[in-house]
């Protein structure tokens, strides 16, 4: 069988995330704080969906100002889709859809609980080269086994990924 839900690391996906940034940068002004690129794709080596995860951080009071600017661009809130303290963004604007590279945006409070999972999750991988092989592997299998069916995947690889988070999340704990 074919794998097309994963495919191997791309080392095009940081240039992809680069210029999403830039972009969203031009028209979210100074109403942001950082802008991350977070989950697999983020992670060298790591197989992946070919879908940039962005995580647009705030300070508080500036949720509105933020929609109301990512609005401008096309893009529709969707609300936390049961993840609290992460608003999801879907890009409707299909022009701007066809002339990017797919991805998932997110709005996140500084400090936030999901914003430190998701950059503990991203920076452990990083330094953690037998994890990224050991999730891969993981994520190809599924694929393959559930013949491309995104929920089986997902459920499949959830246990890993919360424990890989966990620790993640202890390691960031520690002095």
């Amino acid at each position: 069988m074919v794998v097309t839900l994963v495919q191997k690391y791309d080392p095009e996906w940081p240039t992809w995330f680069a210029r999403l940034r830039s972009i969203l940068a031009a028209n979210l002004g100074d109403s942001y704080l950082a802008m991350e690129h977070v989950c697999s794709t983020s992670v060298p080596g790591m197989v992946a969906k070919p879908i940039i995860d962005i995580d647009v951080v705030i300070a508080d009071g500036r949720f509105d100002e933020v929609k109301a600017r990512l609005a401008t661009l096309g893009y529709v809130h969707e609300g936390d889709k049961g993840i609290p303290g992460r608003e999801a963004f879907d890009l409707r604007d299909e022009a701007l859809l066809s002339a990017l590279p797919a991805h998932h945006l997110y709005v996140c409070p500084q400090g936030g609980a999901e914003l430190q999972r998701h950059l503990a999750f991203r920076d452990f991988l990083r330094r953690s080269p037998h994890y990224v092989e050991w999730l891969s592997n993981l994520k190809w299998s599924l694929a393959e086994t559930h013949h491309n069916d995104r929920q089986a995947y997902m459920d499949g690889k959830a246990a890993l990924v919360q424990q890989i988070t966990e620790l993640a999340l202890q390691q960031q704990g520690e002095p």
